[in-house]
């Protein structure tokens, strides 16, 4: 009877290597982090591929004695934690795939390699092993010299190839947006909130560049491989997870894939009581950068350690908060939203820093939305923040928004500067930081450094939010042909801002274009009705010669802003689009009395008070103001 060859032990799929001996799942020989019954459902599912291997039958084999209602839990996250490691999902199965109520398929190519001893037939039909003829003594020793150096050139080789993969730096990462296998929709702000988290405290790291959480969002349920997203964000490895919650329990799965060979580097599954969800962060976030060996400060060594209990309800409040001011920060109603979350987060737990911070945010934003009254948002903002910062002074995020407090209620440069840059000291991927002063930087004349910061906000973020920035920046550095390109971009984005359009009007009128600057204008004033669009249509108008046209659309407006209680600069740009120099001046200088937002934001870039730059009195107000 002949001898059966013996069948290896390990199943090959797709790249991946199942060793059922060992109990291991490889991707391209990096160890997947798959142990347990999620591993003996897999190899059963992959013991008949195309088949339906019921849920009776995984319950007899793998969890025999179970109560229902615990095994089918144990089922559904041993799925979810196969899908984790494959990069798989349940509603476009590449591997394994959900029959409801009935078991699971695998749908994926395998191969089952076999290694049978080799063997030639006898006369009776019984296999015997090959025996192979012994070549003479000196031959034999001149083989074994040339098998043993071949042995030794394979070894170097492998250790070369290896050493190459693994001194590959990783100086850029992206960590795409968990997945929800809670099966529940309403989690999916827990979701988004913890990613957009790990995201912060990952920015804090110096040495690693990490795109903003308003870039990867876009990929969010996104079908696209590892390495095309790597390649669009320009990143050298990309962090993926999912997020469970359950009760008063949280399950973090994370896995580090480097971008290049789509290699897995690292994969780590943690489970915490959703009060610890802070050291938690902390946590995976250490143990990321140890992965992509970056180099710590102490300071950021103690950022990533830093974490501390907080209760449950305010940590849902508090993303809740974030991710209605992330999206939504130019929107009164978002931040309200905002603002109304922040506070629930405090009541709920008074020593939870981050929602002080937050807080900070909605009232200068408001502010600036002029929804709040300015000296009001500023007094409320700088409460917050002290408290904040008393609680926790490592927030990057705190010190963004005292830079602002100081660069746009006080008009203090040199206060702005500092907390900026002390912002991103703290936080250096922190992509507001960089938008914000980028735009600061080309407000006082520091062309080469707000270009520097452009490049930079391009390596982290393509949002819109980036694409503002870049407008903004070209615009106070009266920049027009680069202004044109920034605005197109903005508007490729979101074809229905009217801000864009009215800074690529201003690009178009720099420029001497002036059909294409009253189109835009018009487009502008139709989409928002913003007062200043009309004042540029105006100035268009006159400067392409139709006076009158322009007289009759200020008069116009002249009428209604005094019944609305315009704002002074609103007045001021008017008056001088009318050449009524004398009026302009006297709503400037009330502008300037009263700390006017708008005043330092426009004064010395805006086109509209072109026709007052010559006068003294101008130049004395750009003086006080800190711009001269």
């Amino acid at each position: 009877m002949a001898t059966q060859p013996r069948v290896s032990d390990t199943l090959q799929f797709d790249g991946y290597e199942l060793d059922v001996r060992a109990g291991e799942l490889r991707k391209h020989g990096v160890r997947l982090r798959l142990r347990g019954q999620p591993l003996q459902v897999l190899e059963i599912l992959l013991e008949r591929p195309g088949e339906v291997v019921t849920r009776e039958e995984l319950q007899t084999r793998i969890w025999s004695g179970n109560a229902f209602g615990d095994f089918d839990h144990n089922l559904h996250n041993a799925v979810a934690r196969i899908r984790e490691a494959l990069g798989d999902s349940p509603e476009n199965p590449r591997y394994i795939e959900t029959l409801p109520r009935r078991g699971y398929r695998y749908v994926g190519p395998t191969e089952d390699f076999q290694k049978p001893q080799l063997a030639i037939e006898t006369g009776d039909h019984t296999a015997q092993p090959v025996a192979l003829i012994a070549p003479p003594k000196r031959k034999r020793n001149l083989v074994l010299v040339l098998c043993a150096l071949l042995a030794l050139g394979l070894v170097a080789l492998s250790t070369w190839f290896h050493a190459k993969a693994e001194v590959a730096p990783i100086r850029s990462i992206a960590v795409l947006p968990l997945k929800n296998f809670s099966g529940d929709p309403s989690e999916e702000f827990f979701v988004d909130g913890f990613t957009d988290q790990l995201i912060t405290d990952l920015a804090k790291i110096g040495s690693l560049r990490v795109i903003s959480g308003t870039s990867v969002m876009q990929y969010k349920g996104a079908k696209k491989g590892l390495p095309d997203i790597a390649r669009e964000l320009n990143v050298d490895a990309i962090v993926e997870g999912s997020a469970v919650r359950s009760g008063q329990r949280v399950r973090i799965t994370a896995q580090l894939i480097q971008a290049r060979t789509d290699q897995h580097l690292w994969a780590e599954t943690y489970d915490r009581d959703i009060g610890d969800i802070l050291n938690l962060q902390s946590e995976v976030s250490a143990a990321i950068a140890q992965q992509v060996r970056a180099k710590l400060t102490p300071t950021q060594q103690a950022q990533l350690h830093r974490g501390h209990a907080v209760n449950p309800a305010a940590y849902d409040d508090y993303l809740r908060g974030r991710l209605y001011f992330v999206n939504g920060f130019t929107k009164p109603d978002a931040l309200n939203s905002a603002q109304h979350y922040f506070k629930g987060s405090i009541q709920k737990d008074p020593d939870f820093a981050l929602a002080y911070a937050g807080l900070a945010d909605t009232y200068a934003f408001l502010a600036l939305a002029t929804v709040l009254p300015r000296d009001q948002a500023e007094r409320s903002a700088r409460e917050a923040l002290a408290k904040a910062l008393k609680l926790d002074d490592s927030i990057g995020e705190a010190y963004y928004t005292l830079g602002l407090l100081s660069w746009q209620f006080d008009w203090d440069w040199n206060a702005a500067d500092r907390e900026l840059n002390r912002a991103i000291a703290l936080a250096p991927s922190y992509s507001c930081a960089h938008e914000d002063r980028a735009i600061f930087l080309a407000q006082t004349g520091r062309r080469g450094e707000a270009l520097a910061e452009l490049a930079k906000i391009q390596q982290l973020d393509n949002s819109f939010s980036s694409a503002m920035t870049e407008s903004e920046t070209y615009y106070e550095l009266r920049d027009y042909p680069n202004l044109i390109e920034a605005s197109k971009r903005g508007l490729l984005l979101d074809p229905k801002d009217w801000y864009q359009h009215y800074t690529l009007g201003i690009g178009y009128e720099g420029t001497g274009r002036l059909q294409e600057a009253i189109s835009e204008y018009q487009q502008a004033v139709a989409i928002s009705g913003d007062s200043g669009s009309v004042v540029a249509l105006a100035h268009a108008f006159r400067a392409a010669g139709k006076k009158a046209e322009a007289d009759k659309t200020l008069r116009a407006l002249e009428r209604k802003a005094t019944k609305s209680s315009a704002s002074p600069y609103t007045m001021a740009t008017i008056y001088a689009g009318l050449g009524e120099n004398e009026k302009a001046f006297e709503f400037l200088e009330k502008a300037d009395s009263e700390k006017s937002l708008r005043l330092p934001w426009s004064l010395k870039s805006d086109p509209l008070l072109d026709s007052l730059r010559s006068d003294r009195r101008f130049q004395d107000l750009l003086r006080r103001v800190g711009l001269n």
